[in-house]
């Protein structure tokens, strides 16, 4: 069990192998309906993904971010060089699949439109859509903001691609509000998903 869990690809196997052992005692004891099976399958993909950028979105403003100051100068580069190129990795393609395995799960369940104008298509007459659609229009800007203000500004405050050294601060800054501004819509943005699958 040691060799399995001192190395993160076999940590992860491991995960996945058990996942495929869950599926198949539920498979065994009900069966799955085509349609239902894959939209339980996007729907998984979608919490995992989600869990997976929420999570490094929430590490950054909860601990990165403000534990900075606190951590030695000479112990600064570890952090910029290291740690948060690959979270930023794994935070922006997070993102990535949360939003597709969202669009896909909405389009499965029957209701990508009506949730992406927010119920105007139905006059606001079904409060699930209105409210899913809140939650996947606030994931939407969160994502542009990630592919599109957060990661262009954070390659050039970390130094991944050249920039003059007065360019820096005003890009990790920008990035910080941007970061700042996606955990603001957070919990929103949650609540519109998780009220939209529980209170109506």
């Amino acid at each position: 069990m040691g060799s399995i869990l001192s190395d993160l690809r076999y940590t992860v196997l491991a995960g996945m192998v058990l996942v495929v052992v869950f599926f198949f005692i539920y498979a065994n004891g009900q069966g799955y309906e085509s349609m239902t099976f894959w939209t339980f399958f996007f729907r998984w993909a979608h919490v995992l993904s989600g869990v997976m950028w929420i999570g490094l979105l929430w590490y950054f403003n909860f601990v990165q971010i403000p534990n900075m100051p606190n951590i030695p100068d000479e112990q600064k580069p570890a952090i910029g060089k290291v740690i948060a190129p690959a979270a930023l990795f794994w935070f922006r393609w997070g993102a990535m699949a949360t939003l597709i395995t969202g669009l896909i799960l909405a389009m499965l369940s029957g209701y990508l439109i009506e949730a992406l104008t927010i119920g105007i298509s139905e006059g606001f007459a079904v409060p699930k859509h209105v409210a899913i659609g809140l939650g996947m229009w606030l994931a939407i800007i969160m994502f542009i903001n990630v592919w599109f203000v957060i990661w262009p500004n954070q390659k050039i405050a970390l130094g991944i691609i050249d920039a003059p050294d007065d360019a820096k601060p005003a890009a990790a800054r920008t990035a910080m509000l941007f970061s700042r501004t996606n955990t603001m819509l957070s919990f929103p943005m949650f609540f519109g998903m998780v009220s939209a699958q529980n209170l109506y």
